[in-house]
């Protein structure tokens, strides 16, 4: 299937059964809220997002809409968390791994050469581990929503040589995002990594001040991040998904039965969104490809890298036995 950067998802959100409701007449308020994310406009986050807030509009009347600001339109992802801590912006879709500066069992998800599959991603993320990542959320005064999105499995670009090996990416220059645990990933790995905001990064392999990063590959093309670089290798290193948060506040503000229908429809559209990634990363190794040559990797390579450094072993002792035992109990033994 050829695709339409434009046009990545045709298909329009559910609107059925599941997510029907019987009319509701609110008062003369009306709720203009926001959403904030950092991913480009036509993503799969953006594109589903824009939708489920039309659903929202719709089945409350036009009482509830949501206002989409993609591409970090607000900010980085730090400025767009303190926005959405002190009520600037409502909405606030980002990484667990960013979201770990304020809860830092976010980032387990993140723990490298974990998962080897989407089936076990889902299987920890919509049970256990999930929940309890959902409940530390909470428990630091935002609104957790139930499902996450996806962001895929990160793999590596390299604008200077081919990453094959651990030995490969020693010294090497690599953007990764403001998260203690990607930073000791590849720090254990042997490389040098920088931490560059996204809307930054682009340039930075353009000026050589980073050699290369590592993101799923949507993020990659979306961001025309392959037009800068000349490697790919498949490492699969960690899978990477948003957690949806709302400022406490704005979303009690909402009547209760607007706040089911947000909630039902955010979680109906984060579904719909994990088919789209997961579509799209097979066609757009095509796509990618005709810019860059692949590289396949052995992932058991990398991970007795870290075995060795000691990297699970104290990341283990951070996120704590409770969340471990729950994450090895879908990943198997890491530690």
């Amino acid at each position: 299937m050829s695709i339409s950067r434009r046009q990545v998802v045709k298909a329009s959100l559910a609107t059925g059964s599941g997510l029907a409701f019987p009319s509701i007449v609110f008062g003369q308020a009306q709720f203009k809220m926001k959403f904030a994310n950092i991913m480009p406009p036509d993503h799969p986050v953006n594109v589903r997002m824009r939708e489920a807030s039309a659903t929202i509009k719709e089945r409350t009347n036009g009482q509830v809409e949501i206002q989409v600001f993609p591409a970090s339109q607000l900010g980085s992802d730090a400025d767009m968390l303190s926005q959405l801590r002190s009520g600037g912006i409502d909405f606030f879709m980002n990484s667990g791994l960013i979201l770990s500066s304020l809860v830092p069992v976010a980032a387990i998800n993140g723990v490298g050469f974990a998962f080897p599959d989407n089936a076990a991603v889902w299987k920890a993320m919509d049970g256990a581990l999930g929940k309890h990542v959902a409940s530390a959320i909470e428990k630091a005064g935002l609104v957790a929503f139930d499902r996450m999105w996806d962001n895929g499995f990160r793999q590596t670009l390299s604008a200077t040589k081919p990453i094959r090996t651990p030995a490969d990416l020693t010294g090497f220059k690599i953007r990764v995002p403001p998260s203690p645990l990607w930073t000791a990933l590849f720090k254990d790995l042997g490389a040098s990594p920088v931490t560059i905001p996204w809307g930054e990064t682009y340039t930075a392999l353009q000026t050589k001040v980073a050699d290369g990063l590592e993101n799923p590959l949507a993020g990659i093309y979306f961001a025309k991040m392959h037009e800068v670089g000349k490697f790919l290798s498949n490492t699969n290193h960690m899978w990477d998904g948003f957690w949806f948060v709302a400022n406490r506040r704005s979303f009690q503000a909402l009547p209760a039965a607007a706040q089911d229908i947000v909630r039902q429809t955010v979680n109906a559209a984060a579904l719909k969104e994990r088919e789209d990634v997961e579509r799209l990363n097979q066609e757009l190794r095509t796509n990618i490809g005709k810019s860059v040559e692949f590289v396949n990797v052995d992932p058991a390579a990398f991970r007795k890298r870290l075995q060795d450094a000691g990297f699970y072993t104290e990341w283990k002792k951070r996120f704590g036995e409770e969340a471990w035992g729950l994450l090895e109990s879908t990943t198997g033994k890491l530690a």
